[in-house]
């Protein structure tokens, strides 16, 4: 099934406080990624968004066969084929000058590598979540997989977008805890 779509407009979303407590009443942090959990907690701090689901992104190789590593990719290795597990966040944005600040962020982070970065929606999420945004690292030719398999030296380009883009999205986070 293909989830990820162009981005859609933004539309009104009354159920969208409602929404958002009850998504932080059913976060369980053990659920979400080690590196990515202090991300998380952060911007459940904010009233403007929640975050659906998020993964760090995942390599899976002969020595590393954990499925959910969060390890990096060796400095040097004669590996092949390699399993990438998808990098991305999904965010239920409010409709507001505000929300549309914060998407208007998302959709640069593109502009770390347009072939790696894409940010749409996902009319999977948005049926039940309207305002439904999501930024991701895949190999543009992958976009609408969860996975795909590259070569060791793709890989380590994939892994050093993903490294950046978890920072630029920090860098999101800092700006909104400025602002407060």
């Amino acid at each position: 099934m293909q989830t990820f779509t162009e981005p859609k407009p933004f539309v009104e979303h009354p159920d969208f406080a409602k929404q958002r407590a009850a998504s932080r009443r059913r976060l369980d942090y053990r659920d979400i990624d080690p590196p990515l959990r202090d991300l998380v907690r952060g911007f459940a701090r904010f009233d403007l968004c929640f975050t659906l689901q998020c993964c760090y992104g995942h390599f899976v190789h002969d020595l590393q066969p954990d499925k959910h590593n969060t390890d990096p990719l060796p400095a040097t290795a004669a590996l092949s084929d390699i399993d990438y597990r998808m990098a991305y966040m999904a965010f239920c944005v409010e409709n507001g000058e505000r929300g549309r600040s914060f998407v208007d962020g998302l959709a640069k982070l593109r502009d770390i590598d347009p072939e790696y970065v894409q940010f749409g929606s996902s009319d999977w999420f948005r049926a039940r979540h309207p305002n439904l945004f999501v930024v991701q690292v895949e190999p543009k030719r992958f976009q609408y997989e969860d996975s795909c398999r590259v070569d060791f030296g793709e890989a380590l380009r994939i892994e050093w977008v993903r490294n950046r883009f978890f920072q630029e999205i920090q860098g999101l986070l800092s700006i909104l805890t400025e602002g407060e």
